[in-house]
């Protein structure tokens, strides 16, 4: 996966948005305000960083050691940073931005929720 294409597989959900608060070589991607994905996209080798479940965090990095760390400068809990260089299959490292999307909506109040199912 390149950062052109992680940039714009973060981008492909509902309300989705790249904002710039670390600076401008850090790509903060959110919905709804919240973070759900962090990368610096000019990296080498590139990572990012994904909300995980405590559980599944712990059994991604064991299953994947050097290339699923605890979240780099982040709650460690529930936090992942993804080594993406092409050592994992593309498709476990959508999985991982979805499911890091997906913890962070069914975080949002469920107002927020439902504005998500609105154009």
């Amino acid at each position: 996966m390149t950062p052109q294409e992680l940039r714009a597989f973060c981008l492909s959900f509902n309300a989705a948005v790249e904002e710039f608060p670390f600076g401008p070589e850090a790509s903060v991607f959110k919905v709804r305000g919240k973070m759900f994905a962090l990368s610096m996209l000019d990296a080498r080798p590139l990572t990012v960083n994904l909300k995980c479940d405590p559980e599944d965090a712990v059994r991604l990095r064991a299953d994947h050691s050097g290339l699923i760390a605890p979240g780099w400068h982040m709650n460690k809990r529930h936090w992942n940073t993804v080594t993406v260089d092409g050592s994992l299959p593309d498709r476990l490292v959508r999985e991982l931005i979805e499911d890091s999307y997906d913890l962070v909506v069914a975080g949002l109040p469920r107002a927020e929720r439902l504005r998500l199912d609105r154009p």
